[in-house]
């Protein structure tokens, strides 16, 4: 059986995403994913340095479309469910940021948004109730 990863674009990958043929893998870390994220019916959130711990406990026969910030991590996250014995993975190219700019769907939640001149420096900008 060949292994391998499909490539989407934005408008693609939401096409399959609402037709349930597919779920959403958004592979960005915690502090990333609670600003802003692609709003479809089906996502799970698993940051990229714990997917190779938890993606042999993912359910196999489901069809998981990988995506980041800006797809830079998302073809490796890919890799890594074919690597732990998916037969095929997708990679939602150009990530969140190739998504919104489209005007796909997304959430929003200000109250998560991050501020700071360097990553070094990011915190929420409003504090939380």
């Amino acid at each position: 059986m060949e292994n391998k990863i499909r490539h989407f674009s934005s408008h693609e990958a939401f096409d399959l995403l609402q037709s349930g043929g597919a779920v959403l893998l958004d592979i960005r870390d915690e502090y990333l994913q609670g600003f802003k994220c692609i709003d479809v019916p089906a996502v799970l959130q698993i940051p990229f340095g714990e997917l190779a711990e938890k993606a042999a406990n993912l359910p196999h026969e489901i069809f998981y479309i990988c995506t980041d910030s800006a797809g830079i991590n998302s073809k490796k996250a890919a890799q890594i469910l074919i690597d732990a014995g998916f037969s095929e993975a997708g990679n939602l190219a150009g990530g969140l940021i190739d998504w919104e700019r489209l005007g796909l769907p997304v959430c929003t939640d200000i109250k998560e948004r991050l501020t700071g001149s360097c990553m070094c420096q990011l915190k929420r900008r409003e504090k939380k109730p």
